[in-house]
């Protein structure tokens, strides 16, 4: 396969970044989409150039790192990481425009690469209880009802990768925090601090800079694993109830 990459490069947080071109030949419909940004580095290496900062980590759907928003979709054309993503999605002679992350809240660091630390804030915030446990207890100490054991393997499949906010036309972040809240409310060790989690989660997202809810639900389309847009109104449900408590 040959292609033409449209790639946003961008030197540093303080330098405007412009889009640049680039020819790669040789390209297996059998690589993944990071395997053919390795081969356009290693020919920018050859070549004395700089080559393309992007993101990646486990390269196995798991950690979330391989932020990209290709041709216009957060992690391309399949519902899927961009790691997992393979160069057969696309046709000999394509052009394919490559960007990174768009949101306030996720600033340009270089090139691909954005800092998307304030999604661990958001966590750090509520996502853990203070009571204290001692020794670790058995797996199966604490009996939970299969509906709720589900529900939270549901939400806890997030990964944190930020395409939500990414695909969201607001770029709000309320997918991945409600996926982190439900994950952790449902369950009876989160029981504790249900209340203050969800309030100091969403304080903490408004914080950050993200835009608001309006449920057009792109979110839960470009959500590689799958988060439910139903997950959003359940955490306004635990919000709610969580005012109305303090309130009174």
């Amino acid at each position: 396969m040959k292609l033409t990459l449209r790639v946003w490069r961008q030197q540093n947080p303080e330098t405007p970044g412009a889009m640049a071109t680039y020819e790669v030949d040789n390209i297996s419909a059998d690589m993944s989409f990071l395997e053919m940004l390795d081969t356009l580095n290693e020919e920018l290496t050859l070549a004395g150039d700089e080559p393309v900062a992007f993101d990646h980590d486990c390269r196995e759907g798991i950690c979330g790192a391989c932020s990209l928003v290709i041709n216009g979709d957060a992690h391309g054309p399949e519902r899927t990481t961009t790691c997992q993503l393979h160069m057969r999605s696309f046709a000999d002679g394509d052009t394919i425009d490559i960007e990174p992350w768009r949101a306030s809240a996720f600033p340009v660091i270089k090139d691909l690469v954005v800092d998307r630390s304030s999604f661990d804030r958001i966590i750090q915030s509520g996502g853990y209880i203070s009571a204290p446990t001692g020794t670790a207890p058995d797996a199966h100490a604490t009996p939970v009802p299969k509906p709720d054991a589900d529900f939270a393997f549901e939400h806890a499949e997030c990964i944190g990768c930020g395409a939500c906010v990414a695909a969201c036309p607001n770029g709000s972040a309320m997918l991945f925090t409600s996926a982190k809240v439900n994950h952790l409310n449902v369950l009876p060790q989160g029981a504790p601090e249900r209340e203050t989690r969800v309030l100091d989660m969403v304080a903490q997202m408004d914080e950050e800079g993200f835009g608001g809810c309006t449920l057009t639900g792109e979110c839960a389309t470009a959500c590689p694993k799958g988060i439910p847009l139903p997950s959003i109104a359940a955490m306004n449900k635990e919000w709610l109830r969580a005012t109305r408590k303090v309130r009174r």
